[in-house]
């Protein structure tokens, strides 16, 4: 009787296995959602064709505040066709830029392609599309490496903007560019690997502006793996550089940081113990870095959408509240006792017009203080170091 009972629960046991497994099959766990598009749009990094055509029209028609932006750009010393690229074989970036062993070169010097890049588009005029790519091709057949403390963070700043430079060259230039694909290894095999798995414990300026890298790497490249993992780093990324009070008593701790303890977050918010709507994870810091911040979680969702997969629904209240809060400081507001201990390190930056121009102008949401305050501050330069001319490209562009 008893070795019958066995064999009986052992077929039991069989078929409840069986059941299992076809379970899982049918109803296991569903794909893991991708984020790359089916086919990259080209050019697609910040900007796209349409945006270029009609910033293009506004400049040329002599209206403002294009007219006014085309114009400084163009007094720009990254716009001289007399630029000589200083590239370097191992860039070396310490704290704060020290040691500086080719950092501000190689962070100019991709601000200038990108100049080039787009004075080629405005003009038509083939010498800037020669020099842009003379500065790409210089550093393409030099840099192997990024050392030192801020090797991922100098590669974000420069990896964001080459790429906006490389797409405009690549698919709007008709002269050729024989070095385009060196150029593509340089960024897979020299910056791509410094970025692609983010900076958990770092402020949260450092892992959004190596993300805005990646992303933007990722669609020149055309690597949709790549692309699908810095999306996802950024999805999670955001909420715990932008509070929301749908988010319970604290912040969202970084994704992958070990920081999860009430004290752990509130010494990484800058030790401050109070959260409303927008305050970022670098306010108390100061908001030079947090407007950083702002600007690679807009620059990344802009992309996105050229792309076809629209980030802006995802992270618009965190942005639209973040951009109103600080920018209200920026513009007057009394600073509360509660925040920061009473004063704050104001100094945003040029870096409301992505954000502003797609939440107000696209999606039309008011938002009074960022209005003031992008209005008050254009035409919109670079901030040497991956920020440029945010006025020209996106002012009200509905494209």
């Amino acid at each position: 009787m008893t070795r019958t009972r066995t064999v009986r629960l052992s077929v039991l046991g069989v078929l409840v296995l069986l059941a299992g497994l076809l379970s899982l099959q049918l109803t296991g766990p569903a794909p893991r959602a991708t984020a790359a598009p089916a086919a990259f749009t080209h050019p697609g990094v910040l900007v796209s064709r349409a945006q270029l055509d009609h910033a293009r029209s506004k400049a040329q028609a002599g209206q403002q505040p294009w007219k006014a932006a085309y114009d400084s750009m163009m007094a720009s010393s990254y716009a001289s066709l007399s630029r000589t690229a200083k590239p370097r074989a191992v860039v070396e970036c310490g704290s704060s830029s020290n040691p500086n062993y080719g950092c501000t070169d190689e962070r100019q010097d991709a601000i200038a392609a990108y100049t080039d890049a787009l004075a080629w588009y405005f003009t038509r005029d083939s010498r800037y599309a020669k020099k842009s790519i003379e500065i790409m091709d210089a550093w393409s057949a030099t840099i192997t490496d990024h050392t030192n403390s801020n090797a991922p963070l100098q590669s974000g700043w420069s990896g964001a903007t080459w790429p906006r430079a490389a797409e405009i060259i690549k698919y709007t230039y008709d002269g050729g560019w024989p070095n385009a694909g060196r150029f593509a290894t340089m960024l897979r095999d020299v910056y791509l690997p410094e970025v692609i798995n983010g900076a958990a414990t770092k402020n949260g300026n450092w892992e959004l502006v190596m993300t805005e890298a990646a992303i933007g790497i990722s669609v020149f490249i055309e690597d949709r793996a790549a692309y699908d993992k810095a999306v996802s780093t950024f999805l999670a990324r955001v909420p715990a550089y932008v509070y929301l009070t749908g988010d319970g008593d604290l912040p969202e701790p970084p994704a992958g940081s070990g920081i999860d303890t009430s004290a752990e977050i509130i010494k990484y918010w800058q030790g401050q113990s109070t959260f409303t709507d927008g305050l970022a994870q670098e306010t108390c810091r100061d908001f030079g870095h947090t407007g950083w911040g702002l600007a690679s979680l807009a620059d990344v969702a802009e992309t996105s959408r050229i792309q076809g997969q629209d980030l802006y629904p995802k992270i618009r209240e965190r942005l639209r509240h973040a951009l109103g809060f600080h920018t209200s400081y920026e513009n007057g507001t009394a600073v509360p006792s509660w925040l920061c201990g009473g004063s704050v390190e104001k100094g945003l930056g040029r870096v409301t017009e992505v954000g502003f121009n797609a939440l107000h102008n696209r999606l039309g949401i008011a938002m009074t203080n960022t209005q003031k305050y992008t209005e008050a501050h254009r035409p919109s330069g670079t901030d040497n170091y991956f920020n440029a001319w945010t006025t020209l490209t996106h002012a009200d562009n509905p494209y």
